[in-house]
């Protein structure tokens, strides 16, 4: 049990580093932005500054769009109770099928925890939408493969 916690644990803390990481990345986007509307506001004149400033008025658009989008990720992340187990698949599940280790959190893709590899997905993506509900023995069909649920932690 204390090992199948501490995998939890690792793969919970990798989601959270990779969610912090984004989380920089659009801050200091932003940053330029912000940045780079002074400086044109500053230095440019005309239907040149108009278009610069509506370009960047975009780009900020996006990147808020993109913070709105990891601040959405980060909470489903904080409902995710690690020292819970189950037995069947569901939000903070580690589902160990005969193809491929799955942590069902947020999409993050591959982690790897002591030389194995595990995918970080959402309980909202294709693979997650058939694997939530199901338990260790059931079958699961994905993209014409077809492989076994061995272990739920």
């Amino acid at each position: 049990m204390e090992n199948k916690l501490k995998l939890k644990e690792q793969l919970y803390f990798q989601c959270i580093q990779f969610c912090n990481n984004r989380l920089l990345n659009i801050q200091k986007t932003i940053e330029e932005i912000q940045d780079s509307l002074v400086s044109e506001t500053k230095s440019s004149a005309g239907d040149k500054h108009e278009t610069g400033r509506a370009m960047l008025q975009l780009e900020r658009e996006k990147a808020g769009n993109q913070l709105a989008e990891i601040q959405k990720t980060q909470e489903s992340l904080s409902k995710i109770d690690i020292s819970k187990s189950t037995k069947i698949v569901c939000l903070g599940s580690v589902v160990i099928t005969s193809e491929a280790n799955y942590f069902i959190a947020i999409s993050a893709g591959e982690i790897k925890i002591n030389d194995e590899i595990f995918f970080a997905i959402s309980p909202n993506t294709p693979i997650g939408k058939l694997l939530v509900g199901k338990k260790a023995g059931n079958f699961v069909s994905f993209r014409e493969q077809k492989f076994k649920i061995v272990e739920v932690r």
